[in-house]
């Protein structure tokens, strides 16, 4: 699989990144495909506004609620004529380069929980994913090795000012003592050796020592108090 990118530094593109930056505010846009896949995203001050969804043909607006409501009017039409051109060219430099083998990073994953665990209540796992290129990979989770389909979701692909990428997605879990929830990552570079990352819940009871050396001591101090005054009292009756 053939996958360019290009930046601003670059006119050839199986991706094509945008920087644009005022005084004020940082503008970035990220349009790219491979053979089969495409991304088409736009953030602002390193807050996403909106992508194309190409699974759903449709785009979604992704600003906070708080955020002054936007209209993206024709974006998702622009993206699927963009992707199409980009598949071409894809192709079209594929045939002529003779399909060089394409630079790769691989992957570093991390997972870890958004909240401090409470058993019971409803938090977050996040599995995040940096340093890699190109940008396509698979993440997959297991909760006590059980495969999870429900309750997941995974971000765009974010550049870096390497030249690599980001992403990370999330699963909704309710921690229970013993539960085992992993991550695991495909990506080419990993050469068909996935990388997992696990967490398992392990809450601390509370500790019993402290009071149970405060109880043994205070029953030995009285037991010599008790101890001293009968012999006090049996010394004074001798005499």
């Amino acid at each position: 699989m053939l996958l360019l990118l290009v930046t601003n530094k670059h006119l050839c593109s199986g991706f094509y990144y945008a920087r644009c930056i005022s005084v004020v505010h940082e503008y970035v846009g990220i349009h790219g495909c491979s053979e089969t896949d495409g991304e088409d995203m736009h953030e602002l001050d390193e807050e996403e506004m909106w992508h194309a969804d190409f699974n759903q043909k449709r785009g979604v607006v992704t600003l906070p609620d708080f955020a002054n409501p936007l209209e993206f009017t024709h974006f998702y039409e622009t993206s699927v004529i963009e992707m199409t051109g980009c598949k071409s060219d894809v192709a079209f430099l594929t045939k002529i380069f003779k399909s060089p083998p394409p630079e790769m990073d691989a992957p570093h994953t991390s997972i870890y929980l958004k909240d401090d665990v409470e058993l019971g209540v409803q938090n977050t796992l996040i599995c995040h994913v940096t340093g890699f290129y190109p940008p396509s990979l698979s993440i997959s989770w297991t909760t006590n090795n059980a495969n999870v389909t429900e309750g997941i979701s995974l971000s765009q692909y974010r550049p870096r000012a390497d030249g690599t990428f980001n992403i990370f997605s999330t699963l909704k879990v309710t921690p229970a003592e013993g539960d085992i929830y992993s991550c695991t990552v495909n990506h080419r570079a990993l050469q068909g050796q996935p990388q997992t990352k696990t967490w398992d819940v392990d809450v601390a009871l509370p500790s019993v020592g402290p009071a149970v050396f405060c109880g043994v001591g205070l029953t030995l101090g009285l037991l010599g108090v008790a101890a001293g005054t009968f012999l006090l009292i049996k010394g004074n009756n001798c005499n």
